[in-house]
């Protein structure tokens, strides 16, 4: 196997499957922690996220299809999504473009946020474009929660995430509109995530 990442948590593996080409993701041990311990944890986080994946698929978001789960092993083997990462593309597209990429972000987080799964981590660095799909990969720090905290904090990193790596200044605006038609909580997030916005300054001045 060919190693295209390392991470804290997990390493990823470009690999072959039954003559598909597949990333292989395995999560690494921690030798700072009890080994049974450290088992137990591992395999409970890779079957967790597996769930969340094939949630999210059920959730009519597109996701990597799981073609193994190997819990004893920490890995789950899922189909290689070979397009481009959104973070690369998308300061280079036109504003069309980039407006119904950003309605197709708002309108798939609305469907994970309504089925009760947090993604956790959602930047554009983990969201790729292949085939006319827009597809969300790395639910490793997902959860499942209905709070309306949780839905506020995955959407304000988006936001965040604008804000460090790309240009327009619309693009989490058109993310909402999206969101907000698709989802019938869509504004209490958003007041939520302006909340979370006010929270920060806060502690910044303190600081």
């Amino acid at each position: 196997m060919e190693i295209i990442k390392r991470g804290a948590e997990a390493e990823i593996y470009l690999s072959d499957w039954r003559g598909r080409k597949v990333v292989v993701k395995r999560r690494v041990k921690k030798g700072y922690r009890i080994r049974e311990i450290d088992e137990k944890i591992r395999e409970a986080r890779t079957k967790r996220e597996a769930m969340l994946m094939i949630s999210a698929r059920k959730a009519g978001v597109s996701v990597p299809i799981i073609y193994d789960l190997k819990i004893k092993d920490k890995e789950i083997v899922m189909q290689y999504i070979e397009g481009k990462r959104i973070k690369d593309v998308i300061n280079e597209e036109d504003e069309e473009w980039q407006r119904r990429i950003c309605r197709e972000m708002g309108r798939s987080i609305a469907n994970l946020h309504k089925n009760g799964i947090i993604h956790g981590d959602i930047t554009t660095s983990n969201m790729i474009w292949m085939g006319g799909k827009l597809y969300f990969i790395d639910f490793g720090l997902g959860e499942k929660s209905e709070e309306m905290e949780d839905r506020g904090v995955d959407l304000h990193l988006l936001m965040e995430a604008f804000k460090a790596a790309h240009k327009n200044k619309n693009l989490f605006e058109w993310v909402m509109e999206a969101y907000e038609e698709n989802f019938d909580r869509g504004e209490e997030v958003r007041k939520k995530i302006e909340e979370i916005k006010r929270r920060g300054r806060y502690m910044k001045k303190v600081g």
